[in-house]
């Protein structure tokens, strides 16, 4: 079950691919800079999740307008995650959860990947948004069950101009 509202967001360090190579992302050295929304995908280049971080990408300024900062997370490796968004023009920072400790500390890990077309791949990330505020706060949280559905952006805009 997805973390809730009120619940302080758990720590993570993962990997991500800067310009420079390798880097290492730890969400509790960007609690109070900005709010947070931490994206969640199942995998990389498949057509809702490109889909949906293209969308992102383009209306980016928007969100940083409502003092935002946009992550991406699915459970790729970080350089499947880089050719994925320069084939794409992703343009969001994009964080690995190989291990897929990020998901499930989330709540938000598949037990089987879309079983009627027999994906067995537990771990993958059910397509997620949290809203983690400067106090580390969780303020917004959907998990869907259908990789298919895409989160209600027009809630999340919503409660990030309460945020600001």
């Amino acid at each position: 079950m997805a973390l809730s509202v009120g619940t302080t967001a758990p720590d993570f360090t993962v990997t991500t691919l800067g310009a420079n190579g390798p880097e290492l992302f730890k969400l509790s050295e960007q609690i109070g800079k900005s709010n947070i929304l931490l994206l969640f995908v199942p995998m990389a280049f498949t057509g809702t999740c490109t889909a949906e971080f293209c969308e992102i990408s383009k209306g980016i300024n928007e969100y940083k307008s409502l003092n935002a900062t946009v992550v991406g997370i699915s459970g790729d490796n970080p350089f499947a995650q880089k050719a994925w968004a320069e084939k794409e023009g992703i343009t969001l920072q994009l964080l690995s959860d190989y291990d897929h400790k990020i998901t499930t500390a989330y709540g938000v890990a598949y037990d089987q990947f879309i079983p009627a077309k027999n994906l067995i791949m537990g771990g993958v990330p059910k397509r997620s948004a949290f809203i983690i505020d400067k106090a580390g706060v969780i303020q917004y949280s959907e998990a869907l069950e259908s990789p298919g559905d895409l989160p209600n952006f027009t809630a999340i805009k919503a409660k990030l101009a309460e945020l600001a």
